[in-house]
């Protein structure tokens, strides 16, 4: 879309002209959920969050006083609502396995049920042979399932030397578990 027709849109738009507003919405529809999608990570949400920014576009266009900032203040829209989304999103839990066993089907033969144990098992030991730090660093993350920012919080360092010593922590346990491999 040429910049003088888009600015012609943009002031019939103000003016009430609900067909300019959609021509511009079909415009830009895939530049805002191409940045909604790239922060909220989920196609369906952001294809969501996309038409309510385009409805809140059209309630607050008459407050755009420079038609040719039309995409810059289209994408700061979308930049703050999926910022929003993200921030007030319920948080993710995690539950135990054996809370699903009765949903799913149970199509693991009991010599599978073993070698899982077995394996399981095994990287318990390997994670007791680790220092304390590591250990811990591990069993918080992937067992309890805290996000790094928790972890952060609950260590007491920042979210880089968190990163640091979940990599460092693998690598350790990678080396004490030896040749294991997961069948």
């Amino acid at each position: 879309m040429e910049d003088t027709q888009m600015i012609e849109l943009v002031r019939l738009a103000q003016s009430g002209d609900r067909e300019a507003f959609g021509e511009l919405a079909r415009a830009f529809e895939s530049t805002v959920f191409s940045v909604v999608l790239r922060r909220l990570r989920n196609a369906h949400e952001a294809s969501e969050l996309t038409q309510e920014i385009f409805i809140r576009a059209m309630r607050k266009l008459d407050q755009l006083r420079e038609p040719e900032r039309f995409p810059g203040w289209l994408r700061q829209i979308a930049v703050r609502m999926s910022i929003n989304r993200i921030v007030r999103r319920p948080r993710e839990t995690a539950v135990e396995a054996e809370t699903f066993d009765g949903v799913r089907a149970d199509t693991v033969s009991p010599v599978d049920r073993v070698l899982q144990t077995e394996q399981a098992s095994q990287v318990w030991d390997g994670l007791r042979t680790l220092k304390e730090l590591d250990r811990d660093t591990l069993i918080a993350f992937y067992i309890e399932g805290q996000s790094l920012q928790q972890m952060a919080e609950g260590f007491r360092s920042p979210i880089g030397t968190i990163k640091r010593r979940l990599h460092t922590a693998r690598n350790r346990l990678r080396e004490v578990m030896g040749d294991f491999q997961p069948v």
